[in-house]
C-alpha cells in the first residue's frame, strides 16, 4: 500500500483553513449585522496576510443597485482606496467584481490598465493589489480588496490562501445574509401584527361610539387617513389615544 505522506506545510495549511472556518463561524454568531461581519472579515483577511515589512490593508466592496459601495475595511487606508476606485468607476477590484475572477496587480508602476486609478493609488503608497470576488450564489455581489505597499506584495501562496479564505468567507456571508433576511421578515411581520391590532381596536372604538357596522367604522377611519394624508395606523393610534389615553398598544402575538 502506498504511504501518503503529508508535508509539514500541507499540515499547517489544513490547520490554518480549519482555524479560519472556526473563526468565521464565531463571526456569524457574534456579528449583529452584515456590515459588522464584513468589517471583521476585512480585518481578518488583512491580519492573516500581514507580515513584518509588508502590512496588508483590506476592504470589501459590495454592488448595490448596480453601484459599487465600500461597505467595510480593516482601516482608513483601505476604505479610502476602495472609495477612490469607486469614484473612478474602474480598477482591479471592480474588474474582479464584474468578471467574478481573481485579479492581481503585482507592481502598479508596470500596470497599464486603469491608468487614472493606478496613478492615484500609487500616489497613496500602494504598490500591489489583490482582488478576490466572493461567490454569494446570486444573493449579492462582493469583492475582497487587499492592498500592499510593497511591489510583488502577494506571493502565489498568498493568492491561494486568499482564494480559499474567500470561498469559506462567502459561505459564511451567505448564511449571514439569510439570517438577516429572516430577521427582517420577522420584524416586518411583527410590525404588521402591531398595525393590525391598533387598527382593529380603533375600528371597534368607532363602532361603539357611532353604533355602526364594522365596514362603516373602517370607512370612517380610511377617510380620515386620506383627508389628513396620514398613515392608517397613525390615525387609528390617535383614535385610541383620544378615547383611552393609551399611546403604546401591544399585540398578543410572539413573533
Amino acid at each position: 500500500m502506498k504511504d501518503h505522506h503529508i508535508s509539514p506545510e500541507g499540515s499547517r495549511a489544513a490547520e490554518s483553513l480549519a482555524d479560519t472556518e472556526l473563526t468565521l463561524q464565531e463571526m456569524v454568531l457574534q456579528s449583529p449585522d452584515i456590515r459588522d461581519f464584513l468589517v471583521e472579515l476585512a480585518v481578518l483577511a488583512a491580519s492573516r496576510l500581514s507580515v513584518p515589512g509588508n502590512r496588508i490593508h483590506g476592504g470589501v466592496t459590495v454592488l448595490r443597485h448596480k453601484r459599487p459601495e465600500a461597505v467595510a475595511s480593516s482601516d482608513a487606508v483601505a476604505h479610502a482606496l476602495d472609495e477612490m476606485q469607486n469614484g473612478f468607476g474602474d480598477g482591479p477590484c471592480l474588474t474582479a467584481l464584474r468578471s467574478k475572477a481573481t485579479v492581481l496587480v503585482p507592481d502598479l508602476t508596470a500596470e497599464r490598465r486603469w491608468a487614472p486609478y493606478v496613478r492615484a493609488a500609487a500616489g497613496k503608497g500602494v504598490s500591489s493589489i489583490l482582488a478576490v470576488p466572493l461567490d454569494l450564489a446570486g444573493e449579492a455581489e462582493a469583492v475582497l480588496n487587499l492592498y500592499s505597499g510593497c511591489s510583488n506584495g502577494f506571493s502565489g501562496d498568498d493568492i491561494g490562501t486568499v482564494e480559499a479564505f474567500a470561498h469559506q468567507a462567502a459561505s459564511s456571508l451567505r448564511l449571514v445574509l439569510r439570517i438577516t433576511q429572516l430577521s427582517e421578515a420577522r420584524n416586518d411581520l411583527a410590525a404588521a401584527m402591531q398595525s393590525r391590532t391598533v387598527i382593529d381596536m380603533a375600528v371597534g372604538a368607532i363602532m361603539a361610539e357611532n353604533r355602526c357596522t364594522r365596514d362603516t367604522a373602517f370607512a370612517i377611519l380610511t377617510k380620515a387617513s386620506s383627508t389628513r394624508n396620514t398613515k392608517l395606523r397613525d390615525v387609528a393610534a390617535s383614535v385610541i389615544a383620544s378615547i383611552s389615553g393609551e399611546k403604546q398598544i401591544s399585540t398578543h402575538f410572539d413573533v
